[in-house]
């Protein structure tokens, strides 16, 4: 029986970004070949069995009492019910039975790593990473029907930076950590939309595929923890091989807890870029979808809060993440997704010295830790400086899905 593979997928695999291009000739990661593209082809139907079923299970029985058990098995494990749904039983009986493969170690080393990177990487996650996204319109089709206009480019990215920086707060992966909460929630909510999505009249399956599927969700994996990582050397950040495998292992574990599939998890950094080659050469689509999502977020600055010279600063910022954006996604990509190509990228340049006297004293005995306060402190401070308030995960897309 020949599998389906929707409309969306291309006849061939597609140009990648350069900088995905530049770390797979420094790897020897190879495009995919046609069986591994059919592959994802493929994957465009299918979506997350253990979740997907308690979602189901809940929209049957009351979704209002069955997400407050859920929260209460997220919060104090499982056996904090007295009975819970079969569903939800199997769910928990998997993810609280860490894999023998985890290394408590390598995550902890990934985490500081990661919170090296402060603000900029940051950076690198909005300007590049979230906006280029837009290009893959495919899965711009989810974001279009739960809300995303609505929400706003700054909320949406504001939400996906809390997950990230819980995934990589101290202990954040440990069972009932803040990490740990934060992926079971984001995974649930990934069923939501995708149930709540693919029964809405205008959704094509033929064409579409499945909402929020395993391909989709292994280019997201990747795209917000490896890309970001290998992006901030583009502005002087730079880590040690060591480093670059346990920030792997990290993303691993955090797609496993997320869903994805085995073949979608990367089993060392050279995995994980040929995940993001592939993903990318499967995805990399751009139509109207990907001007009306992405051209809202150059104007998010102008909303920033800054408490001395706002004005100034704002105008500063705009200018700044333009540049970034333009410096790291090209001018073809600027203007694909609505953007002025001619932003000055002056940013990278003139922190690229500082960050590569900070990556070798990272390297120093004690160094790594101090870099990773410092950078969580920063990163921290520009989520405030993005929102001034708390962020929720997943209200809006919640919202829309109920």
């Amino acid at each position: 029986m020949t599998a389906v593979v929707p409309a969306r997928h291309p006849s061939a695999p597609r140009p990648i970004p350069s900088g995905v291009e530049v770390f797979s000739r420094l790897l020897r990661v190879d495009g995919p070949t046609a069986a591994q593209f059919a592959g994802l082809g493929e994957s465009l139907m299918d979506g997350d069995p253990l979740m997907d079923a308690v979602v189901a299970d809940l929209a049957g029985s009351g979704m209002a009492a069955g997400r407050a058990a859920f929260e209460r098995a997220v919060e104090n494990g499982i056996d904090s019910l007295e009975d819970p749904p079969a569903a939800l039983r199997e769910l928990f009986g998997v993810v609280e039975a860490t894999p023998d493969w985890v290394d408590p170690a390598r995550l902890r080393l990934a985490a500081q790593v990661m919170q090296s990177g402060g603000e900029d990487g940051l950076y690198i996650a909005r300007d590049v990473a979230l906006l280029g996204g837009y290009l893959f319109s495919g899965f711009n089709q989810t974001l279009l029907r739960t809300g995303a206009l609505e929400k706003g480019s700054n909320t949406r990215f504001a939400e996906t930076t809390r997950w990230a920086l819980d995934v990589i707060s101290e202990g954040g992966l440990a069972i009932g950590g803040a990490g740990y909460r934060s992926t079971l929630r984001v995974r649930f909510i990934h069923s939501l939309v995708r149930r709540h999505v693919a029964a809405l009249p205008d959704w094509d399956s033929g064409v579409w595929g499945l909402p929020i599927n395993q391909t989709d969700m292994a280019a997201t994996l990747v795209g917000a923890l490896v890309a970001p990582s290998v992006g901030v050397a583009g502005l002087g950040i730079v880590n040690s091989p060591r480093e670059y495998e346990a920030i792997a292992h990290l993303t691993r574990y955090v797609g496993w807890l997320m869903g994805v599939d085995d073949d979608y998890l990367p089993t060392s950094f050279a995995d994980a870029i040929r995940i993001l080659n592939h993903t990318s050469a499967a995805l990399a689509v751009p139509d109207d979808s990907s001007k009306l999502l992405a051209a809202p977020m150059a104007d998010d600055p102008k909303h920033w809060q800054y408490p001395v010279l706002p004005g100034v600063r704002r105008s500063i910022a705009r200018s700044q993440h333009l540049g970034i954006a333009r410096a790291f996604l090209g001018r073809t990509s600027m203007r694909r997704l609505g953007l002025t190509d001619r932003a000055i990228p002056w940013y990278p340049p003139l922190v690229f010295p500082v960050n590569l006297i900070r990556s070798a004293a990272a390297q120093l005995p004690g160094g790594r830790a101090r870099a990773a306060r410092r950078g969580d402190r920063r990163a921290e401070a520009f989520m405030a400086t993005m929102t001034g308030h708390e962020v929720v995960i997943g209200g809006a897309a919640i919202a829309h899905a109920s």
